[in-house]
């Protein structure tokens, strides 16, 4: 392989420093995952409005805007943040949203009623640094071993969330959730430290921020990828409608599904690499991403057809784990590639307000499926959605 085809040095400090930031900021949001919606049922409702109070799903309710507001600040602001990066500098803007997450953080762990926890919550999702972290690794890695580096940071989430789902019950036995949300803002004040450890002085070209924006929004190629990473993670969240639920009708406990995902994580990872690997060295890179996405499709198929029980489960499990870990590598490696480099901040915003949106459809949608149609249904749907995009994606390649 040719030198030019591995990260130098340099470039693999700063993917690694990127890589602990997405990951120490995504523990802090996974983390409370287990624990949040018994907690915030627990807290006095506060003055929360547009609730009825004397209805009695107000409390299960106002839980789940506390559990989700950060999304919809999140969805709100990728662009602006991704836009600012662009003209004032990513780690500036990086720090700025590092120290509003652990603003959110402090204000959680004293919170004393839902209301004041849903306004943390927000708070944290305010600090919405994916978009210019995704650009910064586009900034400093050549196009060659971009996709490694990018995988570098998925692997990073994959292995948070995994881990996260494991240790928040024994944090929240030993240090509570006061403790938790101590050690999430801490533990942001790190990654700030990281960043700004970074050796890296951004050169952009000046661009006016409508004219980013509009460049963005007008690039079909880039929509492209904005539409599967939209599938992807609608795909994703529905599935965790269901999931859940049926690996406890196979006896399996929340620790033991836990190690269950981090051992298909871990394994999907090792299949994963030589993939990227291949598809740089050779430039298969379409190929190989429409081979990931019938992945994801099959595993949906797998587990709407319910056979091999936990056997069944786990193999759909690996199938779209190794499908997912190579798409949330190949797809922004792609996206810095189709920028300019004035407007990769702005791309990225635009590319993650989408996932940000995909994951809300995901949510809503796979919940209305399987109330209508039952678990079958909604798998059948999910695989609909990803041959779909498959469909989609070997039109592109043939257009190439």
């Amino acid at each position: 392989m040719s030198t030019n085809a591995v990260l130098s040095p340099i470039e693999r400090s700063i993917s690694t420093r990127l890589a602990l930031v997405f990951a120490l900021r995504m523990f802090g949001l996974f983390v409370v995952l287990p624990i949040f919606i018994p907690y915030a049922s627990g807290l006095p409702l506060g003055p929360f409005p547009f609730l009825d109070i004397n209805s009695p799903h107000t409390s299960a309710i106002a839980a789940g805007w506390a559990m989700g507001a950060y999304g919809l600040t999140q969805a709100v602001l990728y662009i602006p943040y991704g836009m600012a990066s662009d003209i004032w500098g990513r780690k500036r803007v990086i720090t700025l949203g590092l120290l509003m997450f652990a603003a959110g953080a402090l204000w959680a762990a004293y919170a004393d009623n839902v209301f004041s926890l849903t306004c943390a919550r927000a708070l944290q999702g305010a600090g919405a640094i994916s978009s210019v972290v995704v650009a910064m690794v586009g900034d400093t890695t050549r196009d060659e071993v971009r996709t490694r580096a990018m995988a570098m940071i998925g692997m990073s989430i994959a292995l948070t969330f995994a881990a996260s789902l494991i240790v928040a019950p024994v944090l929240f036995e030993y240090i509570g959730m006061f403790g938790i949300f101590i050690l999430i803002a801490t533990l942001a004040l790190i990654a700030i430290g990281l960043v700004l450890s970074i050796p890296f002085a951004q050169k952009n070209t000046p661009i006016n921020g409508r004219d980013s924006l509009k460049t963005v929004l007008t690039d079909a190629k880039q929509w492209r990828l904005n539409i599967g990473v939209f599938v992807l993670h609608a795909v994703q969240m529905a599935m965790w409608v269901v999931l859940p639920q049926r690996l406890s009708d196979l006896n399996m406990s929340h620790s033991n599904s836990a190690w269950l995902y981090f051992a298909v994580i871990l394994i999907s990872m090792g299949i994963m690499i030589p993939l990227i690997i291949r598809a740089e060295k050779y430039g298969k890179m379409h190929i190989i991403m429409a081979l990931s996405i019938v992945l994801v499709g099959v595993a949906q198929l797998g587990l709407a057809a319910n056979i091999g029980e936990l056997i069944g489960v786990a193999l759909a499990l690996l199938l779209f784990f190794i499908g997912f870990n190579v798409l949330e590598a190949t797809q922004p490696s792609l996206l810095s590639k189709l920028t300019h480099p004035s407007t990769k901040g702005a791309a990225a915003g635009v590319y993650n307000t989408v996932q940000a949106l995909g994951l809300f459809a995901g949510a809503a949608g796979g919940a209305w499926l399987n109330v209508h149609f039952g678990a079958l249904g909604l798998f059948i749907a999910t695989a609909a959605l990803s041959f779909a995009w498959l469909l989609m994606h070997l039109q592109k390649t043939t257009a190439r």
